[in-house]
């Protein structure tokens, strides 16, 4: 029997959910328990001889060991312990955040100053073959949505505004 893609895609997401469960029931991951579960894969063997699927068991395979590790290492420490180690890594996530956030102003007033100057269109080109990075910084909102022409524009009626002061 001939599966389309779009059963397999959704036999996976299927999949997914099971591995999730499993995960968060702290359950052995295993090709058979998976089998066991799913309402269409009958043997571990259409598992682990499908590649994508193989892949996204021993994936969801490390994810409980790297948990397992985890609470093994939280097991041995006090309570105490745990909750101060758990607050400095608040506080290392709050001064995290708060860097990438003034990052995140400063690499927009580059951009725009960049704009004022009639730059823009090099900034992008030079991050045109790092479509990743630009991505990112698009999701980060360190990009300005206006088009350079707009930001020159804007830039040069504050300037204006700023010489007459």
């Amino acid at each position: 029997m001939t599966e389309t893609g779009e059963s397999i895609s959704h036999g996976d997401e299927q999949m997914r959910e099971i591995l999730e469960t499993l995960l968060a029931d702290d359950e052995d991951i295993t090709a058979r328990a998976v089998a066991r579960l799913h309402p269409t894969i009958k043997a571990a063997s259409s598992i682990t001889r499908s590649e994508s699927r193989s892949q996204l068991l021993a994936e969801y395979q490390e994810r409980q060991s790297a948990y397992r590790r985890w609470r093994g290492r939280i097991a041995k420490r006090s309570g105490s312990d745990t909750a101060s180690s758990l607050a400095d890594k608040d506080i290392r996530i709050a001064e995290l955040e708060s860097t990438v956030q003034l990052l995140t102003a400063s690499h927009l007033a580059m951009l725009r100053a960049v704009g004022e100057l009639g730059g823009f269109s090099k900034w992008a080109k030079f991050y045109e073959h790092h479509r990743e990075a630009r991505d990112k910084l698009a999701e980060l909102g360190a990009i300005p949505t206006a088009p350079a022409s707009a930001i020159s524009s804007t830039g040069s009626e504050h300037r204006e505004n700023t010489k007459r002061r």
